[in-house]
């Protein structure tokens, strides 16, 4: 008897380079996702922020979580730099996270430069079409 379709959480066990974004995804690890991520050390995951354009600490809970692999997190805000809010600064902040908001294209460059330098870092990214 099948059980039928069986939806996980999008999630990459490891760290990876983005090969390209755009067209509302990102390439990586010779896989594709469709939507936003969050690059972490844990892995790569499928992120659905609640507001986009208003994000708090609890869309970061999961990078909370791993706060002392991670002493800096690129936000990518899109197509255009947005600042984060003052509580997801501070939060961010009292786990010892250094944030730096820019555009998405800007945060997957700078990612990929760090993840080669074998640096602390994390990406949130939000998908760009």
């Amino acid at each position: 008897m099948t059980k039928g379709i069986v939806i996980r959480e999008a999630h990459f066990p490891g760290r990876a380079p983005i090969e390209a974004y755009g067209n509302g995804g990102f390439r990586f690890a010779d896989m594709s996702h469709r939507g936003s991520l969050l690059c972490l050390p844990s892995g790569i995951y499928g992120w659905e922020p609640a507001d986009p354009l208003a994000l708090t600490a609890a869309d970061f809970a999961k990078l909370l979580n791993e706060a002392d692999q991670v002493e800096i997190l690129l936000v990518g805000a899109g197509k255009d730099l947005r600042p984060l809010p003052a509580a997801l600064r501070a939060a961010l902040k009292a786990a010892g996270i250094a944030a730096d908001p820019m555009s998405t294209g800007a945060a997957v460059r700078t990612y990929n430069i760090l993840l080669a330098e074998n640096r602390a870092v994390a990406a949130a990214l939000i998908a760009v079409e």
